[in-house]
């Protein structure tokens, strides 16, 4: 059974650091694309960033591009995401998410480009991040 694992969120001052992972189990991660995605209270669950496969191709939403770093240790089966200069709005669940398909690859490696959540197959639970001062 193919399971995804968040840790590392907590609540931090705006200003702060935080850093994400999310560990799979049951499977390797090297042939999955995978995304990180938040959903704030009574907000839609919003891409945050995507790393393609091969780890060469990193996206992220525009509102955290230059902040967030999106990374992956296939030796670990683990990818990451560290947060820095965190802002209240940023405050969220947050999730990771694996697909192998195609698709949802193509879509990472486009410049710019994040799948829809809907095109992801495997979620973990979510870590709730809070920016608050």
């Amino acid at each position: 059974q193919l399971h995804l694992v968040e840790s590392g969120g907590g609540s931090v001052q705006p200003g702060g650091s935080l850093r994400l992972s999310c560990a799979a189990s049951g499977f390797t991660l090297d042939d999955y694309a995978i995304g990180w995605f938040r959903q704030a209270p009574g907000k839609e669950r919003e891409g945050v960033s995507c790393i393609s496969v091969s780890g060469d191709s990193l996206n992220y939403k525009f509102s955290v591009k230059g902040r967030f770093t999106i990374s992956r240790d296939n030796a670990k089966n683990t990818v990451y995401l560290q947060m820095n200069s965190l802002k209240p709005e940023d405050t969220g669940i947050y999730y990771c998410a694996a697909d192998r398909d195609a698709h949802v690859h193509s879509m990472c490696v486009i410049p710019g480009g994040l799948p829809y959540a809907y095109e992801y197959t495997n979620w973990g639970q979510g870590t709730q991040v809070t920016v608050s001062s």
